[in-house]
């Protein structure tokens, strides 16, 4: 059956005005009904819940909550009887561990910020006709265990394998098994090779997301 847009509700977040602006009015000159607004991932999460929204926008680069935070809240929360909303992250990055983690929060559709409105209409009726699929198709990633993550992300920061071992309070030989591991698993020979293979990934990116995301809350610059 066909979507009726003028029967949708539909929350566009994303921290930059002229973006969010520009992108509501698009939907409303589509026929979509209601076009919300949220200025962030916590005005987002605010809006959407308890009251029926039928499919929510999110940047994923946004203060006090990021995207990927927010979806999670979003698709977790309590609807008070409404279906759930369908969630599209709207961003520039497509690395495979910020396409993973944004799916596992509960997107189904991952659309760059260039594509025309046109074309996003058409997957929101696409996604709304098929509610309950997923246009996300989870990419494979190397299992890191929490430890190994610790010291991807301090490898990342330029820390030595001696200050590692200080900061994680484990011997220099220790981290030097983690270190060994986290190569097998990411297929390189070397601490660059290894963060490169992090920023290929997006586990960089996720990280600066978050970092972001904290600081912001923190009342800090982002």
């Amino acid at each position: 059956m066909a979507v009726d847009r003028s029967k949708l509700r539909v929350l566009v977040a994303d921290d930059h005005p002229m973006f969010r602006l520009g992108l509501a009015l698009a939907l409303r000159s589509l026929g979509f009904g209601q076009v919300d607004e949220a200025v962030d991932g916590q005005h987002a999460v605010e809006l959407a819940t308890g009251r029926r929204i039928d499919v929510v926008i999110l940047d994923l680069r946004m203060p006090r909550l990021n995207g990927v935070d927010a979806a999670r809240a979003i698709s977790g929360a309590d609807a008070h009887g409404h279906e759930a909303p369908v969630i599209v992250m709207l961003t520039t990055f497509d690395e495979p561990a910020v396409v993973a983690a944004a799916a596992e929060a509960g997107a189904v559709a991952f659309v760059g910020k260039e594509t025309e409105p046109e074309a996003l209409a058409r997957l929101i009726d696409d996604l709304l006709e098929r509610r309950g699929s997923r246009i996300i198709a989870t990419p494979e990633l190397p299992y890191l265990t929490p430890r190994e993550a610790e010291v991807l992300r301090l490898l990342v920061a330029g820390v030595t394998a001696k200050e590692m071992a200080h900061v994680l309070g484990i011997s220099p030989e220790t981290v030097k098994d983690h270190l060994g591991s986290l190569y097998g698993k990411l297929g390189v020979n070397d601490r660059v090779a290894a963060i490169g293979a992090a920023r290929r990934f997006g586990w960089v990116v996720l990280d600066e997301i978050h970092a972001a995301t904290w600081r912001v809350s923190r009342g800090e610059d982002a």
